[in-house]
């Protein structure tokens, strides 16, 4: 079973239904017990990084979900996977702290919000085809990057280490591939 867990900001909707196509059963929830049960742990996300820790913060779940991200795969989008890093200036707070970096808004001569199609770039076999993307903010990292995207920057789209994945993209919005992409992270990533 896949928990997506429920904290009230989400592309929850979505990506249930992605979630159900590939044939997965799902479950939307923040009850602890249902949360230890999951095979898998999703944590989506739309909207502001600070809102986002208060409410995980509010409802008791921060604790839970550092617990569960050293025994089960884990597996943050959009929101979500900037959520992983140790600390966004969207609000100067910290994150969960999975992963070593920091969220930063995107300062470039190109648009802000990164809306719309855009390709990825790995040394992964088959990471290499247009996926829909809409952030404002970027993790910046050097160290567990799986792909990238141009946007007159490196924009950092896909992170894995060990257990814990986190696309920046939305793969429940980028057609087929989008969908080969989340169930390879439903199924263990890109070790």
């Amino acid at each position: 079973m896949i928990a997506i867990v429920d904290y009230g900001l989400g592309n929850i909707a979505n990506l249930t239904n992605a979630i159900r196509f590939l044939g997965y059963e799902t479950v939307l929830t923040h009850d602890e017990a249902e949360l230890r049960k999951a095979d898998v742990i999703v944590l989506p996300g739309v909207g502001h990084f600070k809102d986002a820790i208060e409410r995980i913060d509010a409802i008791g779940l921060r604790e839970l979900l550092t617990e569960l991200e050293q025994t089960k795969p884990f597996i943050g989008i959009c929101l979500g996977m900037q959520l992983l890093f140790q600390h966004s200036e969207e609000g100067d707070v910290d994150g969960l702290g999975f992963l070593p970096g920091e969220v930063k808004y995107i300062v470039s001569d190109l648009p802000v919000p990164h809306l719309g199609w855009n390709n990825l770039h790995s040394s992964h076999p088959g990471l290499d085809k247009d996926v829909y993307f809409i952030h404002s903010y970027k993790v910046v990292t050097d160290e567990n990057v799986v792909a990238t995207a141009d946007y007159g920057q490196e924009i950092v789209a896909i992170v894995q280490k060990d257990n814990v994945i986190g696309i920046q993209f939305h793969p429940e919005k980028s057609g087929d591939y989008g969908l080969e992409i989340l169930n390879q992270a439903l199924q263990g990533g890109w070790k």
